[in-house]
């Protein structure tokens, strides 16, 4: 999939507008995986940023309260819409490992390096390696040293992914990136644009993505 070019006659460009702390985010990227898999498509794949929670401070907050005092939920709601996630992430190969002591971060270091691991080629592999750290191991990531361990388990050099977090010279980029889409109406994540033209927004299911690249093949056909 990441081995692909846009240029490729056969190959659709989908760039997927997203946050590190968004479960729906892996939930939809693994129903578009299912989707490219039923419809026999290629795809060039290209991760932005959007924090959900820009101001969220260095140490986080406990992910229960997070979720009651932002969206209102009560407890037992948010327990509930936990559940029902595991369960859908099971059916989907994801492994929602919640407990009481889960935590939402600041991702704001975890956009700069994905801009950085894009021009190396290796966007793809951090960015789903970054989903299994937190989701799946509990890991801060949000915390540098576990980013550089990140980094180097998907095969990126440790030492230059160091010096660009500790110079924070895609600071500047990764913000005026994230204006870009919210300058132009993205307010959730994922949102999901096909062949440039097309945008769905939210975990849409495999049979609506495939509908969208059944329609992008038709029209190429066509034209």
């Amino acid at each position: 999939m990441s081995d692909a070019t846009p240029q490729d006659a056969d190959v659709v460009q989908i760039d997927i507008v997203s946050d590190v702390m968004c479960p729906w985010c892996i939930v939809g990227f693994k129903q578009l995986e299912q989707a490219l898999g039923m419809t026999g498509t290629g795809a060039y794949i290209r991760w932005h940023p959007f924090e959900l929670n820009p101001a969220m401070p260095p140490e986080g907050q406990n992910l229960r309260e997070h979720i009651v005092e932002k969206y209102g939920s009560t407890p037992e709601q948010s327990d509930q819409a936990r559940t029902q996630l595991q369960s859908l992430g099971k059916a989907l190969g994801i492994d929602f490992a919640y407990s009481p002591d889960s935590r939402i971060v600041n991702t704001f270091t975890c956009h700069q390096l994905l801009g950085w691991a894009q021009t190396k080629g290796m966007q793809h592999p951090l960015k789903m390696a970054l989903f299994d750290a937190h989701f799946t191991q509990g890991r801060d990531v949000s915390d540098v040293s576990v980013l550089l361990d990140i980094a180097a388990s998907v095969g990126l050099d440790r030492d230059a992914a160091h010096d660009i977090l500790k110079s924070g010279s895609r600071a500047e980029e990764t913000r005026a990136h994230q204006h870009f889409w919210t300058s132009r109406g993205v307010s959730g994540v994922p949102s999901m644009v096909f062949d440039g033209r097309y945008m769905l927004t939210g975990a849409q299911g495999a049979q609506t993505y495939a509908q969208m690249l059944e329609k992008i093949r038709a029209e190429r056909a066509a034209a």
